[in-house]
């Protein structure tokens, strides 16, 4: 993890090897979120240099691609299914219960960045709706006060 915003040289470090990878944006941009925690403004110049793009082309992708954050992102991340199935069985009322429970409507994050809500379009668990994603962890048949117990479990985490 970079403990401020990364220097050139630490960029360069972490993409180089990664240029000639099929696709080396993406595998950059990866990597780079996995080392921040998301991508700082600071990288995409360097980016563009690297790659013979405009900075419009790599800032394009980064906010094309909902799973790239342009900051760094809150310490429970909560991404609520709103795909058909999950409607179908009461996801519905859960995300309503979530909304509700958070103070945050989708897209919004707490003022101390301490939780961010979230759509997604499919988690992959539609025989076992509604679900929703946790800093990463899926939960299937999440009723509103299994959502309780999961969101308080996260919130204790140090």
């Amino acid at each position: 993890m970079f403990d401020t915003q990364p220097s050139r040289e630490e960029i360069l470090a972490l993409i180089t090897p990664l240029k000639d990878q099929p696709g080396p944006l993406l595998v950059m941009l990866h990597a780079i979120q996995t080392q921040a925690g998301y991508v700082p403004a600071s990288v995409i110049p360097v980016l563009a240099d690297e790659l013979n793009l405009s900075r419009a082309e790599v800032q394009g992708v980064v906010s094309f691609y909902h799973h790239f954050r342009d900051r760094p992102p809150a310490r429970v991340r909560i991404e609520v299914c709103r795909a058909e199935s999950c409607q179908a069985l009461h996801g519905d009322r859960l995300a309503a219960h979530v909304e509700q429970r958070t103070q945050l409507r989708f897209g919004e994050s707490s003022a101390d960045g301490s939780v961010s809500l979230h759509p997604v379009y499919c988690l992959g668990l539609c025989s076992a709706s509604p679900a929703l994603m946790i800093d990463g962890a899926v939960h299937a048949r999440v009723t509103p006060e299994r959502f309780d117990e999961l969101l308080a479990q996260a919130e204790a985490k140090p």
